[in-house]
């Protein structure tokens, strides 16, 4: 019985950052999580990133669900924190509970950091560590120059309202994670990734299109995101379940089954 009851009242704080490509912010992200598990011992304190770096905020929170936590706090180290960030983080959190057969903790998400009472005490504190700006100019960085990338296949995640209100970003991350595992700037053809403006489709999002073929694919999950890799990127074949094609009329998204992530 006493087992039950701590398994029913594990809590969990996911602290998530948008970023991080080095150890540096890694390391920062780590001392943080420290820093939180310090103030609340009673809970599981994790971090996690929206747009790159692993753990995914996908991974991170698949985990927690693993681990049998009844409630998770979200904090996002986000400045300035646009409205959309929290209707996609809503939106895709929703998708990706609905796609798991498992009992999900309840989810909370804190107020955005500009808003904190501590705020004005932790700029005061900013502003006295300055460090003055070496005015010198690096004249070995003026004479590096830049390799023109051979990658001979593009792959654009649509950044628009619409696909960003759909979850965009954390598609970016889970192509841009899958990226860097799978080696795909050298593996077949080649393949670059980038954010982009509205690519048109508004309501297939999110859209994910790829080059040189132009297509375009609508309603992208890490799931398709995974297919488009394997059987596009890397096989040359266009991903009919995902994949719109211009047909001089207006489309609606198809539907299509829902994966399911295993119960364990």
């Amino acid at each position: 019985m006493t087992k039950q009851i701590e398994t029913d009242e594990r809590r969990a704080v996911l602290i998530i950052a948008k970023s991080a490509f080095a150890a540096a912010p890694h390391a920062d992200m780590a001392r943080l999580v420290g820093v939180m598990a310090e103030r609340r011992p009673d809970a599981v304190v994790r971090y996690a990133f929206t747009e790159q770096g692993t753990p995914s905020l996908r991974d991170a929170l698949l985990a927690l669900v693993g681990e049998g936590c009844s409630h998770v706090s979200i904090v996002p180290l986000v400045l300035p924190m646009e409205p959309s960030f929290q209707t996609w983080l809503e939106k895709v959190i929703r998708r990706w509970r609905s796609e798991d057969d498992r009992p999900w903790p309840d989810m909370a998400i804190t107020t955005q950091i500009a808003a904190s009472s501590v705020m004005a005490a932790l700029l005061a504190d900013l502003v006295a560590s300055a460090k003055p700006i070496d005015p010198a100019v690096d004249q070995k960085l003026l004479a590096e120059g830049s390799l023109v990338p051979d990658q001979k296949r593009r792959a654009l995640v649509c950044q628009g309202g619409p696909c960003n209100g759909a979850g965009a970003d954390a598609i970016w991350c889970h192509l841009r994670n899958e990226q860097q595992r799978l080696k795909l700037r050298t593996t077949g053809d080649g393949t670059m990734t980038a954010k982009s403006t509205c690519l048109g489709p508004c309501n297939l999002a999110p859209v994910v299109q790829v080059f040189p073929e132009g297509t375009y694919y609508g309603g992208v999950t890490e799931a398709a995101i995974d297919r488009i890799i394997t059987e596009h990127l890397l096989g040359g074949t266009v991903v009919e379940d995902f994949a719109y094609h211009p047909t001089g009329r207006k489309q609606r998204l198809r539907p299509l089954q829902t994966p399911r992530f295993p119960n364990p």
